[in-house]
Formats: structure tokens, sequence, C-alpha cells
């Protein structure tokens, strides 16, 4: 049934035109064929894909960091997360974003998800995790990282999911994630 959905729906791309090369994204133009004839553009941001995770503390705790993200205008409450480098796993990603950003190195990682994060017009996929078994990493932090650290429980920070005060998609669909996972 999904494979005559997909069939039915899919859009047969005509020609591509690269418009942008950039250092972390780019951007393209393709012409498509709709499924009823008729022909279309679609802006596309190529980006070679992202790990994100919630990094659970024994006592029940996330580490969050708090960054400035310049095209919202605002300092961002987050989980931990980073662009996924070529020829690199996003389990080997994610263990490196977690010693660079929190200076944590995480005995357990175990796979939540992994999500388009606005598949109408880029190309991302995103891989979230739950990391557990946190051992301080004294001296790796990455000095460029222009980060606070929040420390909160677990709760709390679904609480302000709840009540709209997580405003990154990741870090929302992350933290609910581990929740449910946590719940059992």
């Amino acid at each position: 049934m999904a494979d005559v959905a997909h069939k039915r729906l899919e859009e047969k791309t005509l020609g591509s035109e690269r418009v942008f090369d950039g250092r972390l994204i780019r951007v393209r133009v393709d012409e498509v064929e709709l499924p009823n004839g008729q022909r279309s553009k679609r802006e596309i941001v190529e980006h070679p894909g992202a790990v994100a995770a919630v990094p659970l503390t024994a006592d029940g705790e996330v580490i969050l960091v708090r960054q400035w993200r310049h095209p919202v205008g605002e300092a961002l409450l987050e989980i931990p997360a980073g662009t996924c480098e070529a020829g690199e796993e996003p389990l080997e990603t994610i263990k490196r974003e977690l010693i660079e950003e929190i200076c944590r190195r995480a005995g357990r990682v175990e796979a939540l998800a992994s999500l388009h994060l606005a598949p109408g017009y880029s190309s991302e996929l995103i891989h979230l995790y739950l990391a557990t078994e946190l051992a301080p990493e004294e001296g790796q932090c990455d000095p460029d990282e222009q980060i606070e650290l929040v420390q909160m429980p677990l709760r709390e920070a679904l609480r302000m999911c709840r009540d709209g005060e997580m405003r990154d998609a990741k870090t929302v669909a992350g933290l609910l994630l581990a929740g449910v996972r946590m719940a059992g």
C-alpha cells in the first residue's frame, strides 16, 4: 500500500541547477514534473546531516546548552548537537560533540530516532540519541563553542517543552522521545 501511495505522489526531476555552495550548505533549484503532469520548481537546501543527544545524568538531570542563534536573533536552550563531517558515522559524531560541547564522555549512547527537520525545502536528516553513563572529559571542550551549560531535571525540561518554553525543534523532539524512553 505504501509503495502505491509513494508512486502516486512521486515527483520526477527534470533538471537541477546548483545556485549556491557554502561552507555548510548548498542550494539547488530542481524543475520537477508533478503527478498531474504540471511542472514546478523546488528550492532545496542540501545539508550533510546532523546529530543531537539528550545527555542524562545518573540522577535524572539533562545537560543542555544555551547559545546564540543568529538566524532567529535569540539565545536558545538546546540539546548538544552538531553537523556530520565527511566520512564520520553519526554515532561517532555525537560522541565527539558531547565532548566538545559539554565536556562529557557517554558510556552508553542509544538511538532515539532519525528525523527530517524541514523536508519541504531541506535534505537535512538529524539522528537523535539518548546519552547516559556520563563521565567528565577534562580539557577537551572546544574553545570556539560560545555556549552556557544548563543542567536541570528531565521533568523540568519536559515541562518547558509542554509550556512552549523550548523553541528548538530538535530539542523538543529529543526531550520528548527521551521522556517516553525513560517512562518505559
